[in-house]
């Protein structure tokens, strides 16, 4: 069995209502003690904590979700995916679960489904308590986001349906591969993020999935206001060398929110928690130090 399919063996999956109905969403749960959920990006799964999970928790319990239509989670074909609905799906699954209170880490897409959840909060419609937010490579500032050439064919309303169609495993490979640091060997990480996205013909669905980005820049104004003024304690662990979110989102967000502590993986790009999970960890357990900072 290989890692993947073992992560999933473990989990389990759990009816969730979301708009009037009812989808079969994957759930893992880790450890014990403070809670502490860890989200996503795209087009990956909850499997991308893989790496940092077991070490975590042993300080926390865990808890990491596929978001509709990723990983192992229910892909219905014809949807109208949003940040918003995957938002709810949090709050969901965070009373399913009985969570009154967490830690929240997030990378990529989960940043903005985040700042949905803090602008909740910042408008008294959170019931859960956020103990503290910890962000990694993801578009908060959308004017600053860099897409990959595969990202903006999969927007537009005519190519989007076609290459959905036509990516394959090598494909997909191939055009993750510039997001990995140089140097770094992330073809095996790439293999199990097609498995996962690719599960149920879940690549078919990547033209209704990339709406994200539109999403973005609508709530831009709400969700950046909302991070921007939160009373809930903010930190970053950010990959230098992503070419999608990398050292100038870094930059804005040194410029915005100096108080903030963010910790520069100068080696690293966009996927932090696979390219230095050791890092990634200790930067989570152990209180960062104010201003970037180059490991």
């Amino acid at each position: 069995m290989s890692d993947i399919e073992q992560w999933w063996a473990d989990g389990e999956h759990v009816a969730i209502g979301l708009g009037g109905h009812e989808y079969s969403i994957f759930v893992r749960r880790l450890g014990s003690g403070p809670s502490m959920t860890l989200l996503h990006g795209f087009p990956s799964s909850s499997h991308d904590w893989a790496k940092v999970a077991p070490a975590l928790a042993e300080r926390h319990a865990l808890l990491l979700l596929d978001f509709l239509g990723f990983g192992a989670s229910e892909k219905p074909a014809e949807h109208e995916y949003s940040l918003h609905e995957q938002a709810d799906l949090v709050e969901a699954m965070w009373a399913r679960e009985g969570v009154s209170s967490t830690i929240v880490v997030a990378h990529d897409y989960a940043v903005s489904v985040t700042q949905e959840l803090l602008a909740r909060r910042a408008e008294g419609r959170l019931s859960v308590d956020l103990l503290a937010v910890h962000l990694l490579n993801g578009g908060l500032y959308p004017d600053l986001h860099r897409p990959q050439p595969t990202q903006t064919a999969l927007l537009d309303p005519e190519q989007g349906p076609q290459v959905s169609t036509l990516i394959n495993e090598e494909l997909f490979v191939a055009g993750l591969g510039p997001t990995f640091a140089p140097g770094f060997d992330g073809v095996a990480d790439s293999a199990e993020i097609w498995q996962a996205m690719s599960r149920d013909g879940g690549q078919r669905i990547l033209h209704l999935l990339i709406g994200y980005m539109r999403d973005r820049e609508t709530h831009n104004e709400r969700w950046v206001t909302a991070m921007h003024s939160t009373d809930v304690p903010l930190s970053f662990v950010w990959g230098m060398l992503d070419p999608i979110s990398g050292a100038h989102m870094a930059e804005r967000i040194r410029e915005r929110l100096p108080d903030a502590p963010l910790l520069a993986l100068e080696d690293v790009s966009h996927w932090p928690q696979l390219e230095a999970p050791e890092r990634v960890t200790q930067a989570l357990l152990v209180e960062a130090t104010t201003g970037i900072e180059p490991v």
